[in-house]
């Protein structure tokens, strides 16, 4: 009787610390931090000379940049201050990757359909056949939400300057040959003050949804400034 009596105490303890236990362990959890990398905080290496950084060896931003939209207005740098963007870029006679990357964007748009801040672009390297006629009509067939998702064209040398010294992706002008064209799979995560937070392969799915979890993370760092 004496052992059972002591086993029933044992039992009666351990049911009583199981929620001291879970207080503990949340209390733990919560003071964890998954801190997102702001990139190229002392500039940007340029070995090859393609870019104009004017000596700058401090935090490097989105520069300035004038582009039109497929319902043919006007976007500017200044319209990602204050906003999260998300940024690729694409060109709609892509054969190979871009069909993969921009169904993955729909993807992230429907993620963030009810949240304002959040914004994507998707600007194309191949300007002179992707008018802002041909740009509305891929966004319509990929669903895009007017003032969510903006595909962008505009003058061929700054787009290519923009991708290669703003967004430091790799970009190659295809000479309206589509399988000449090479541009980078990635997704860029640009915070609400134009720094760079965070590069996504935008042909894996895996990539795509550690793209989302990201930007909701810098979402909530943001409200709670």
């Amino acid at each position: 009787m004496k052992m059972l009596r002591f086993l029933q105490i044992m039992v009666l303890i351990c049911v009583l610390m199981i929620p001291v236990l879970i207080i503990l362990f949340l209390r733990g959890f919560s003071s964890n931090e998954y801190t997102i990398p702001i990139l190229y905080e002392q500039g940007v290496e340029d070995p090859y000379q393609q870019c104009d950084y004017g000596g700058n060896t401090g935090q490097h931003y989105i520069p300035e940049f004038e582009l039109t939209d497929h319902l043919n207005r006007g976007i500017q740098r200044e319209d990602m201050r204050g906003k999260i963007t998300i940024v690729d870029f694409f060109f709609t006679s892509c054969p190979s990757i871009c069909p993969v990357m921009s169904s993955e964007m729909e993807r992230v748009q429907d993620a963030f359909r009810k949240e304002d801040k959040v914004q994507i672009f998707s600007i194309s390297i191949d300007p002179t056949y992707d008018t802002a006629e041909v740009l509305a009509d891929y966004a319509e067939r990929h669903r895009a939400e007017k003032d969510k998702w903006f595909f962008l064209t505009g003058n061929k040398e700054q787009i290519y300057d923009l991708a290669r010294c703003g967004f430091v992706l790799p970009t190659i002008d295809g000479q309206s040959v589509p399988d000449d064209f090479i541009h980078s799979d990635k997704f860029v995560l640009v915070d609400e003050l134009g720094r760079i937070r965070g590069y996504y392969s935008g042909t894996e799915r895996e990539s795509v949804d550690r793209l989302v979890l990201e930007t909701k993370i810098l979402l909530y760092d943001g409200n709670k400034n």
